[in-house]
Order: structure tokens, then C-alpha cells, then sequence
């Protein structure tokens, strides 16, 4: 007799098993990358996310699957990364939401979770478009209706689902041009689907199960924003963090917590659920922070950086009071940028940017990384630059949840966009002028980018094969080579024109300045009505990363 219904145990293993069976197989969801270029990370992106969710659901022991799901969706959206991630986050917000009165679930009340699940995606994303994560979604949800009117057994209804949901996936070539040119089906769809038949074959299986820690093993992001900090800068040097393992929290109570915390230290999250209270603070004495914690109940997942050091030390905890916690009135406005490279790092901090975050292509920050850098700004109104078009959704999230602060997400999609948003910043401004400002100097940006393809294709009408130069403008392709200084010409040719007045080149790590030079020569030769410039940008995967005002 098969299983009639889910409970927060079942939940448990099948959210964990879900994860791991996409962290085994994300660098495959990766290579669906419509563009064969080296930065297609919506496998690890919506991997990171669902081990987010993972993690809490590990530390659960709840039996109701709305406490289960609970937690799984606020992990989810503080771990979501990239738009795949933020989507996968919804979804999974879309699910708990449904449950959220159950203590377990059977067929019927499994289909309308997908119903819900599929529309709090799709009211998340601004344009929603077929073809993607969200066609994938929906058909689960359509497939669910009709599955529950078949079978009341757990395992039957979910191969049904599934089997729906792979032929529908099959049929996302065909419903976008660039999948149908690449010759692949969405990653995003792929990557839930993974998370699914991982879910199954636990089921079927009927063991417990861990998370695994290689897909743990993600790069560290919690103090991503803390990267560019110089020592001397850093007032509290221990990042705390903890869970404590109390259930429904009275509102008085975490008002206590917080002031304590805030008379210790700064950056403070506190964000509570029906069963924990989620802790992060910045302070020199974490020892005492812990002894006011165990008074509200035990704690779970410590984690103490010492971030002038940055890595774990064993920590000799003193108890000795201090006057550190007076803090400086906040400024009116501050900015948050994130950025692809060690020179980009300066650049910004060079133009009046207060945090930056390590990120862009590869590496996109979570939607907490964002939040903790956010409450690192200590501003009125914090303007955040994503500089990446996966990056925005994670930003507009983390402004949704930062408290006590004005967020304004500028829809910035490249560094160069970002640079050229923060070179229009007047302080003379209102909030909403100054963003009016910076999404009007960014129109006038044109960036190109040259990398290398990591497959064959044909793309944009051009034969593309692994190892050869591309060069894209904006989201096309304009130039494929089989030499890096060839392709960047051909790429700048096709971009100049009358109206173009300055370029700015921005060589990666992998580019030698001399190297770099010679495409500065070469533009100020062919195009003498442009003013050129050259900077060191550090990035990783792109050769040169070009603006053209």
C-alpha cells in the first residue's frame, strides 16, 4: 500500500534529497547556458538556493509540514541566488503558503500546493516568459490537477507529474528563439525537474537522508561583503551567528533581544519564524551575546568569524562591558554595488560606493548576502547597483525584507552601467530624482564584453566552436574569433559609431596592460572623434569588458 499523505518528516527528506540530487548534477544545468560562454550558473545558482532551504529543513524536527515548509521558504528567499534561484525561491514560498494550516497533506491538498506554488512564481516575475522555469511550473501544477483525480497514492501522482513536466521541458526548445537556436532546453526547467525526481526517488526509497556536504560546499558568501573592508575600518570584529530554537517568539521578546544586541554590536539581523529566531550580529564580545541568547532557548548552527583575520578562530570570549556600541548618526543616502572584479572593487569605492559586494558572473550574491550589506550601510536610504540582469530580482528581495532603511534597487545590468549610475549621482538630489538620474546615465551605455566559447553552436547566424573568442554586445553576438585581439577590433568596430564620444576598456585578470594598450591604440587610431581610456578591472572570465558613451 502506497504512501496516502506527507508530513513534515516526509517533507524533510524530500527537500534534502531534492537538493542533493541537483547540487550532483548543476554543472550539466549550467552547460544549458543558451550563450556557450564560461558564466552559465543557474545549476549552481538555483542549487545554492534549495541547500539554503535544505539547511533549515535539516534542523526542523517539526512533524506538521507547515512548520517544515515554513522554514524551507525563508531559507530559500535568504539563500536565493540569481533570478533561476529567486524563482525557485518563490515556488517554494508559493508551496508553504498552501500548507501553511496543515500538519500533513494528501493528494488533493499536494495539487493545489502546485497550483499556488506555480502563481507565486509567475506574480514574482515582472514579464514572465514561456519557455522557462515558469512554463516548466505551470505544467507541473496542470499535470497535479489531473493526477489527483487518478490516484490518492503519493508516489503515483508525483512520476505523473514528472512525466508531464520532462515532456513540457522537452517542448521549451521550441518556445524561444535562443533555446531553439542553441539547440537546449531551459536550464531553470531542468534544474527543477532535478530537484523533483530527487524528491521521488527518495520517496520510493523511504530512508532518511543528509545533506551532502559537497554541495555544501559552496563558495563562501556570508561575509561577502565584508571582502573589501580594510581592517582598520572594522569597529566590531567577531560576525556572530546563530540559530535559537524557540518557538513562537513573542514580539516583546525579540524587542529585548534586539536592543541588548544593538548595545553590543551593529549590523543586527533578527528575523523570527513559529520555531526559531535566525541571529546575525557584528560585536567585539560575542560571548556575552550568546550567554543573553540562552536565556530566550538553545542554540543551534553557531558560527563566529573573526573577520579581521577573516577565517574561524577559537574564540577566547571575554565578559568585560564596553562603551563601543555608541554608533554615528546615519548619512541621508548610501550605495551598495556589486562587482566583478578587484579593480572594479576600487573604482567603485572610488565614486562614493560604501559596500561592495564580491559578485557578477559566476558568483551571484544571495539575496542575504545583499541584506547583510545593506544593514552594513549605515544610511537613511541605501541605493543597491545589481550591475548584473541575474542579480536584480536577489536585490529587489533583499530590499523588500531590509528593515528600517529606504532601498532603492537601480536596475543596472552591467558594471559599466553601474560606474556610469554612480558618475550621475547628485547629493542635491531627492531619492526619487536621483534615481530618475542614474537610470537616465545609464541609457546612454553601451557595454560590450569578450570571453571564450565552452561549446559548439551556432548563434545569432554564426558558427561558434569551444575554445573560439566571442564578442557580445549587449545580449548578442557580434564578433567570433580565433584570437583575442582580433575579435575585441571587430567587436569595437561593430558598436562605434558618430554618435559614440567615449570609450572606456577594462581589462580582466587574465589580460597583460600591454595587451590592453594596443586596443587602446587601435581605437583611438580608427575612431579619433572618441576620447579612449583603459582600466585595470580584474574580472575573471571576460578578456575586456568595454563602455561606450
Amino acid at each position: 500500500m502506497g504512501l496516502k499523505s506527507i508530513n513534515g518528516h516526509v517533507l524533510r527528506r524530500l527537500i534534502i534529497a531534492g537538493a542533493n540530487e541537483l547540487s550532483k548534477n548543476k554543472q550539466l544545468v549550467d552547460a544549458l547556458n543558451v550563450f556557450p560562454v564560461p558564466d552559465g550558473d543557474t545549476g549552481t545558482n538555483m542549487s545554492l538556493t534549495i541547500i539554503s532551504a535544505a539547511k533549515e529543513a535539516e534542523i526542523n524536527m517539526s512533524e506538521k509540514i507547515s512548520d517544515v515548509s515554513s522554514v524551507c521558504a525563508s531559507g530559500a528567499l535568504r539563500g536565493a541566488r540569481g533570478n533561476s534561484g529567486v524563482i525557485l525561491s518563490q515556488l517554494i514560498r508559493g508551496f508553504s503558503k498552501s500548507v501553511s494550516a496543515c500538519s500533513e497533506i494528501d493528494v488533493m491538498e499536494l495539487s493545489q500546493a502546485f497550483q499556488n506554488s506555480a502563481q507565486t512564481a509567475y506574480k514574482a516575475v515582472m514579464k514572465p516568459k514561456e519557455g522557462t522555469i515558469l512554463t516548466v511550473a505551470s505544467s507541473c501544477a496542470q499535470a497535479a490537477q489531473r493526477a489527483c483525480l487518478e490516484t490518492d497514492d503519493i508516489e503515483e501522482f508525483l512520476e505523473y507529474v514528472i512525466k508531464e513536466a520532462d515532456e513540457t521541458l522537452l517542448k521549451t526548445t521550441d518556445m524561444l528563439p535562443a533555446l531553439k537556436e542553441a539547440g537546449v532546453v531551459d536550464a531553470g526547467g531542468k534544474g527543477l525537474l532535478f530537484i523533483l525526481k530527487g524528491a521521488l526517488s527518495n520517496l520510493k526509497e523511504g530512508t532518511d537522508v543528509v545533506l551532502q556536504s559537497e554541495g555544501q560546499a559552496a563558495p563562501a558568501a556570508d561575509i561577502s561583503a565584508l571582502s573589501t573592508v580594510k581592517t582598520e575600518d572594522i569597529k566590531f570584529g567577531y560576525c556572530t551567528e546563530f540559530f535559537i530554537l524557540k518557538k513562537n517568539a513573542q514580539e516583546n521578546e525579540l524587542e529585548e533581544l534586539k536592543k541588548y544586541f544593538l548595545s553590543m554590536g551593529d549590523s543586527l539581523m533578527l528575523v523570527a519564524d513559529d520555531e526559531m529566531v535566525k541571529v546575525h550580529v557584528h560585536t567585539n564580545h560575542p560571548g556575552l551575546i550568546i550567554e543573553k541568547a540562552l536565556k530566550m532557548g538553545a542554540l543551534n548552527g553557531l558560527k563566529i568569524d573573526n573577520m579581521r583575520i577573516q577565517h574561524h578562530n577559537i574564540i577566547d570570549f571575554s565578559y568585560k562591558d564596553t562603551d563601543d556600541s555608541k554608533t554615528a548618526e546615519p548619512k541621508e543616502r548610501g550605495f551598495i554595488s556589486i562587482s566583478a572584479g578587484s579593480g572594479f572593487d576600487e573604482i567603485f569605492k572610488n565614486v562614493g560606493v560604501d559596500e561592495v559586494i564580491t559578485g557578477g558572473q559566476t558568483m551571484n550574491p544571495s539575496t542575504d548576502d545583499i541584506l547583510k550589506a545593506i544593514d552594513q550601510v549605515n544610511a537613511k536610504t541605501v541605493f543597491v547597483l545589481p550591475n548584473n540582469k541575474n542579480i536584480i530580482l536577489a536585490s529587489q528581495q533583499a530590499a523588500k525584507l531590509a528593515k528600517d532603511k529606504n532601498v532603492i534597487v537601480i536596475g543596472t545590468k552591467s558594471v559599466p552601467e553601474g560606474i556610469s549610475a554612480m558618475l550621475n549621482y547628485d547629493d542635491s538630489m531627492t531619492d526619487d530624482e536621483i534615481k530618475e538620474s542614474m537610470e537616465e546615465g545609464m541609457e546612454y551605455i553601451k557595454t560590450l564584453s569578450v570571453t571564450f566559447a565552452v561549446r559548439d553552436t551556432v548563434l545569432d547566424g554564426k558558427e561558434i566552436h569551444e575554445g573560439d573568442y566571442i564578442g557580445m554586445s549587449g545580449g548578442s553576438i557580434a564578433s567570433v574569433e580565433n584570437e583575442v585581439a582580433e575579435c575585441t577590433k571587430n567587436l569595437i568596430k561593430s558598436a562605434i559609431d558618430d554618435d559614440a564620444e567615449v570609450v572606456t576598456i577594462y581589462y580582466g585578470e587574465d589580460v597583460d596592460e600591454s595587451d590592453a594598450e594596443r586596443i587602446k591604440e587601435f581605437v583611438e587610431t580608427e575612431f579619433e572623434h572618441c576620447e579612449v581610456e583603459i582600466h585595470y578591472g580584474g574580472q575573471p572570465l571576460y578578456y575586456y569588458l568595454i563602455s561606450v558613451e
